[in-house]
């Protein structure tokens, strides 16, 4: 599949430094200081590189030579966008065997649920497969073949003396190690349009028959965290389909799956060995061995000749590109002791970010490193990996996943039908094709639905043709508002709309079937209605008199006893347990969504300070820190939202490579990074930074919203 290598975009909406600031920020200073290096054998600290359509992640080696050792870690993998694989569907199960229905505002309405809590029953099994299919698939694991004096194959414990290398400004891992006191060093990039693989490798080992290349293809896995399932040989098939001199074609087949893989290699032998396994055996003429490997879904997408050269070269000339262009910060003139740790999570975050979320679809929250909910995306997660794009001057790769919701607005639309609703509902829980997983949350939460909105009014803000954004983004801003304005229930009584079961707030603590007027999304769907109602008036076309209805008349923001409460039903939100857990979401109607004359400041600062004094932390998740750090700059608390930023708990932990650590079921996070980047745009856009002296902090090329 061809992508479009990383542009530098033809407008500069504003250029924004510190105040006072004259010099522009050494990038190529600001970014290598960051690199990242490796001294030990660890399970947690892959390393990936990767163009956000394809990543391909190494261990100690520069290769994926010890995937068991990183089961319990973070997993090795090789994932694409296009890499997709589906079980076949014997028993023809449907989403019609898994409807759950409601009565909502007296209408009945249907909504794909999970039950697979239940044992043996056929929903339980429809509910199984529905949500498992389609999966990512682990397109191959490219290894080393390390052999010790005696012929014996070495695992972790035999590397010696290991110094690991990401240089990210060339995008570029160099992996220098010792098997027996003999040196090895393996160079590894990633072809910035294309998914190729290059490497290059230098050892004695060579000469010696003790160092090869393998290439083994797994099974499709529909597990967590585990994409490649070995034994299984019988289920799929892999054969060279041709072969000639420093080159071989290889074709991998599961079920309805089918890619291929293009090898090309400056000398040696490539051979089957076994099941689903291939070597690459160096002729060793004392020299280095190169090769690269191209994925690619069908023959006619692989280039004629690729070398490990012509790789390194696109990648740096690619990645110099992007760090030149778009946004910058820097935190060196700060003597705040926090501040370089800072800079280190920015720096990294922006990484992660352009190697696994800035493709063609919207990102998993595991990215392409391994498959968290079977590789499958979540839509209320979307403002959480892309929304700094935008905000950091790179709007093209938001622009480019707003494509996905075009193609899959077809099925949003039949889903919305299907409940009795106008226009297109947003699904939560998907993959390519844009159908809904079943789920006992997912198909309640509503968040995601103004996200659309969000993202066209800031690409409207952000572009340099305001009138080309209002025709590529007007059908589906009014398509989404037309849900919007027939979701919420009519409540005659008290003259207002409200919101209203069956639905899970973005605080996944409060059930479906009893939920009322959660604050967050009251917030969120008034703003979103009045903008699509700016976007008909910007056009110069006749504003729906409902839009206006409901937006006018949305149920006001509960409060008790000078606090905002969650839901308008939750009155004992503040003393149950139970309710001071997961996303604290309240605080999220000011600072990630724009000032509003529905929240009133001085109650949300006392329901700040509330939340921050009473929460479980440790329950929260990783964006939660920059979302409390962005309402904490609002409300003009800067040392608040450096703390935030920085809190010491668990899931606010960023790995020596960059990654959000959760917990052992998700060693990564990008929402956290995503997350991260956008706090410090708004931190920065908002001055907001302590001013005793100790944050120095100079930026420049950062969007406001």
């Amino acid at each position: 599949m061809k992508k479009a290598p990383f542009l530098i975009p033809f407008f500069i909406l504003s250029v924004a430094c510190k105040p006072g600031a004259e010099d522009s920020i050494n990038r190529t200073a600001l970014v290598s200081r960051h690199n990242v290096v490796i001294t030990a054998v660890d399970s947690l600290n892959a390393l990936t590189v990767g163009n956000g359509d394809f990543a391909f992640t190494v261990d100690i080696t520069g290769l994926q030579t010890f995937p068991g050792y990183h089961v319990r870690g973070i997993p090795l993998g090789t994932l694409s966008n296009w890499g997709w694989h589906t079980f076949p569907n014997d028993e023809k199960y449907s989403h019609s065997e898994v409807i759950r229905i409601f009565d909502a505002g007296g209408q009945k309405r249907g909504y794909y649920h999970d039950y697979g809590k239940e044992r043996d029953t056929r929903r339980a099994k429809a509910s199984s497969w529905l949500r498992q299919n389609p999966h990512r698939m682990n397109l191959g694991m490219i290894g080393l073949v390390l052999l010790d004096q005696n012929g014996n194959r070495i695992g972790p414990g035999g590397i010696e003396n290991p110094r690991q290398e990401l240089d990210l400004w060339t995008g570029c891992i160099t992996s220098r190690f010792e098997v027996e006191g003999t040196p090895v060093e393996v160079v590894t990039v990633c072809h910035p349009s294309d998914d190729i693989v290059a490497v290059s490798i230098a050892s004695e080992l060579m000469a010696s028959g003790r160092l090869s290349v393998e290439l083994r293809f797994p099974a499709a896995d529909p597990g967590w965290k585990n994409v490649a399932l070995w034994g299984d040989d019988a289920c799929h098939a892999s054969r060279i389909l041709e072969s000639g001199p420093g080159r071989a074609l290889v074709e991998h087949r599961e079920d309805t799956t089918r890619y291929v893989v293009n090898v090309q290699y400056n000398e040696g032998t490539f051979a089957p060995e076994g099941a689903h396994r291939f070597r690459l055996f160096p002729d060793y003429p004392g020299g280095t061995l190169q090769f690269t490997c191209a994925f690619e879904a069908s023959e006619q997408g692989i280039m004629e000749s690729t070398d490990f050269e012509s790789v390194r070269n696109s990648a740096r000339s690619d990645w110099e590109a992007f760090w030149t262009g778009g946004g910058a910060v820097d935190f060196s003139e700060c003597t705040d002791d926090k501040a370089r740790e800072l800079e280190r999570r920015v720096v990294l975050s922006q990484y992660l970010t352009r190697i696994q979320c800035s493709g063609n679809l919207p990102p998993q929250e595991t990215g392409l490193t391994f498959n968290s909910w079977f590789g499958k995306f979540h839509l209320e997660m979307h403002w959480w990996h892309a929304v700094h794009f935008a905000l950091w001057q790179r709007p093209e790769i938001l622009e480019r996943q707003m494509a996905f919701y075009r193609k899959i607005g077809d099925e949003s639309r039949a889903l919305a039908e299907m409940q009795g609703y106008e226009g297109m509902r947003w699904p939560k829980m998907v993959g390519p094709d844009g159908k809904t997983s079943p789920s006992t949350v997912g198909n309640y939460l509503i968040w995601q639905q103004p996200h659309l909105i969000y993202f066209a009014e800031l690409l409207f803000r952000t572009s340099g043709d305001t009138a080309e954004a209002l025709r590529n983004y007007a059908d589906l801003v009014f398509e989404t508002a037309r849900f919007m304005a027939s979701f919420p229930v009519e409540d005659t009584l008290n003259n207002r709309y409200v919101l209203a079961p069956p639905l899970i707030p973005a605080q996944e603590t409060f059930r479906a079937e009893t939920t009322l007027n959660p604050a967050f999304e009251l917030t969120y769907w008034e703003w979103a209605l009045q903008t699509a109602i700016t976007w008909k008036k910007r056009l110069g076309e006749t504003v729906p008199a409902k839009w206006q209805e409901v937006a006018d008349h949305l149920s006001v923001l509960s409060v008790q006893d000078s606090l905002y409460l969650f839901t308008e039903n939750g009155t004992d939100s503040y003393s149950n347990e139970r309710y001071l857990s997961d996303h604290p979401m309240v605080l999220g109607c000011m600072g990630v969504l724009p000032p509003s004359d529905r929240v009133d400041r001085s109650i949300m600062e006392k329901t700040f300070e509330k939340v921050v004094q009473s929460w479980n932390w440790p329950s929260t998740w990783g964006w939660d820190y920059p979302m409390v750090a962005m309402t904490a700059a609002e409300l003009g608390k800067p040392e608040e939202a450096i703390r935030f930023l920085l809190l010491d708990v668990q899931k606010n932990r960023y790995l020596p490579n960059g990654h959000n650590y959760q917990d052992e079921r998700l060693p990564l996070y990008l929402p956290g990074n995503g997350g991260l980047l956008t706090a410090v745009a708004r931190i920065c856009t908002k001055n907001q930074w302590p001013k005793d002296g100790t944050w120095e902090v100079k930026w420049e090329n950062l969007n406001d919203f």
